[in-house]
C-alpha cells in the first residue's frame, strides 16, 4: 500500500511538471508568433523600417577594434532569428554595438553545439567529425554558413565569450577544440582565439535535477521508463519527425543531422526512434548526459583552464538556511517554473545503493541551488580536479583581472534571472550584464601573463 501511495504522488508530479512546462513552452511560442504579428501588421500599415532594422542588427560583424562579445544560450534556448522577434538574452545584446547571438541546437550535446558554434563563427559547413559522427549514427556534416559571422577570427582578432548555463560547458569544449586544433581545414586554431569567458549559472560540474527529471544517478547517461525526460523524448522525436517547416523556421531542437524527418525515415523511421533503436537520444548524443555530474566529470577530465585566457563565473542561488535545514529563500523571487524544482533540489539525497559519482561526495554540498543547477557547480571547474579560483563580493576585488583564474560571484536569483524573464530581475539584471560588457570592454585584454601556468 505505500508502494503503490509513492508511485501515485510521483504519477502526479510527472503530469503536474509535463503541464506545467508544456503550458510555459506554449506560452514562449505564442508570444513569439504574436510578436511577429504585430510587426507584420505595423510594417504593412505603416511602412516601418523594423524588419531592415532587425537584419543590420543580424549582420556579419566588421572588422574593427573592437572584438565581438558572443552570448551563447544553454538548454532549451535560441539564438537571433528563432521564435520572431523574442530574446533568449532579455535584450542584453543591445548593450553592446558588437554582440552576436548564434543559434545553436537546443538539445544537442556539448560536444556537437561546440563544432557548430565554430563554423557559425568562422564560416563553412559544420563538420562533426568522421569519427564521432559513425559512433553516434548521424551526417558528417550540417548547417552550411557561406559566410562566417567573424571570419577574421584568430589569434590577432580573439574574442569574448559569454555563456549561460550549458552554454558555459559549450564554450569551454570549444575553446579545447581550438587548442587541439580539432578543426580540418583549420590547423592554426589556438587556445588564444578566446580573450575572455564570463559564465551566467553555469553547469561545469553537472547538476542533480537531471536525475530528478529522470536520468539514472547510477550512470548518468540512460533514463528511467518513466519520467519527464520520456515525455519530452517522444515529443522531440515526433516533432522532428513531422518536420513543419513553419515551426521549424520559429523552433529547431537542432537535430536535422540525424535525418529523422518522415522524407528521409518513413513511418518505420519513426517507429525505430521512438522504440530506442536510433536516434541522439539512443546514441545518448544529446544535451542531458553532459548536465548529469557524471557527464560533466568526462568533459572536466579533458576541458582545461588557460593560462592567458580571462575567466569570471556568476553563480545563482535561491536558498537558504533555516534552523538548519536548506530550503527555498523566497517564494515571489523565484519563478513559477522553478519553484517546485527548488525545494526538490534541496531534498536531494543520492541512492544508497549507488556508488556516489566521485570520492568525497556529500548531498548536503549540492542542495544550494537556483532551480535548475546546484550552486557548487556553477562557480568553478571543481571535478574531478578543482581548477584555480577566487571568490568575489565586489567587482573592485578582481581588478586587474588576472588571466588563467575562475573569478566568481555568488548572486541571489534562480536560474532564469539573467535570460527571458527582465521585468522579474529588475534593475539587477541591467546592473550585471553593464558590468559584464564593461569588463569585456576595459578589464579583459590580451597580455603575455606573467605568473605560473595555471592549466590543470
Amino acid at each position: 500500500m505505500f508502494r503503490l501511495s509513492i508511485a501515485a504522488l510521483q504519477l502526479v508530479e510527472l503530469f503536474t511538471s509535463s503541464f506545467v512546462h508544456l503550458l510555459y513552452g506554449f506560452y514562449i511560442f505564442s508570444s513569439a508568433v504574436a510578436g511577429d504579428l504585430s510587426v507584420a501588421l505595423n510594417d504593412f500599415f505603416f511602412k516601418s523600417n523594423i524588419e531592415a532594422s532587425i537584419r543590420d542588427q543580424n549582420s556579419v560583424v566588421s572588422d574593427n577594434d573592437l572584438p565581438p562579445i558572443v552570448l551563447v544560450h544553454g538548454i532549451f534556448g535560441f539564438g537571433k532569428g528563432r521564435l520572431g522577434g523574442l530574446s533568449y538574452f532579455a535584450g542584453a545584446e543591445k548593450k553592446d554595438e558588437k554582440v552576436l547571438v548564434p543559434d545553436l541546437g537546443s538539445l544537442t550535446s556539448i560536444y556537437d553545439r561546440a563544432r557548430e558554434l565554430f563554423y557559425y563563427l568562422k564560416g563553412g559547413q559544420v563538420d562533426y567529425g568522421e569519427e564521432h559522427s559513425k559512433a553516434c549514427g548521424h551526417s558528417q556534416f550540417g548547417r552550411i554558413y557561406e559566410k562566417g559571422n567573424y571570419p577574421q577570427w584568430d589569434e590577432e582578432h580573439p574574442i569574448h565569450f559569454v555563456g549561460h548555463s550549458a552554454g558555459a560547458q559549450v564554450i569551454r569544449c570549444l575553446q579545447q577544440m581550438l587548442a587541439d586544433k580539432a578543426f580540418k581545414g583549420h590547423e592554426n586554431t589556438s587556445e588564444n582565439w578566446v580573450l575572455s569567458v564570463t559564465t551566467l549559472s553555469g553547469a561545469f560540474n553537472g547538476t542533480t535535477r537531471a536525475y530528478l527529471d529522470g536520468m539514472h544517478p547510477n550512470d548518468g547517461k540512460s533514463m528511467k521508463p518513466i519520467c519527464l525526460l520520456q515525455l519530452l523524448r517522444l515529443g522531440v522525436i515526433i516533432y522532428d519527425w513531422m518536420d513543419i517547416p513553419i515551426l521549424k523556421y520559429y523552433y529547431n531542437f537542432g537535430f536535422d543531422h540525424y535525418n529523422m524527418s518522415w522524407r528521409k525515415t518513413g513511418f518505420w523511421g519513426l517507429v525505430d526512434c521512438l522504440v530506442g533503436n536510433s536516434g541522439p537520444f539512443a546514441a545518448g548524443d544529446w544535451i542531458l548526459p553532459d548536465l548529469t555530474i557524471q557527464g560533466a566529470l568526462r568533459l572536466n577530465s579533458r576541458l582545461k583552464t588557460f593560462p592567458s585566457t580571462y575567466y569570471f563565473s556568476y553563480a545563482t542561488k535561491r536558498t537558504r538556511k533555516f534552523l538548519g535545514f536548506t530550503i527555498p529563500s523566497n517564494i515571489r523571487g523565484i519563478h513559477p517554473l522553478l519553484y517546485i524544482r527548488v525545494l526538490q533540489m534541496t531534498q536531494w539525497r543520492h541512492q544508497p545503493d549507488v556508488a556516489p559519482p566521485f570520492k568525497g561526495y556529500r548531498d548536503e554540498d549540492w542542495w544550494d541551488n537556483d532551480g535548475a543547477i546546484n550552486t557548487i557547480s556553477m562557480t568553478h571547474p571543481r571535478f574531478p580536479v578543482e581548477h584555480p579560483s577566487r571568490f568575489v563580493v565586489e567587482d573592485s576585488e578582481c581588478h586587474p583581472l588576472q588571466p588563467g583564474i575562475w573569478y566568481y560571484k555568488i548572486v541571489e536569483g534562480d536560474h532564469i534571472l539573467f535570460i527571458v524573464n527582465r521585468e522579474r530581475a529588475g534593475v539587477q539584471f541591467d546592473l550585471i550584464y553593464d558590468s559584464i560588457f564593461e569588463r569585456c570592454r576595459k578589464h579583459a585584454f590580451r597580455k603575455i601573463p606573467t605568473m605560473p601556468d595555471h592549466v590543470q
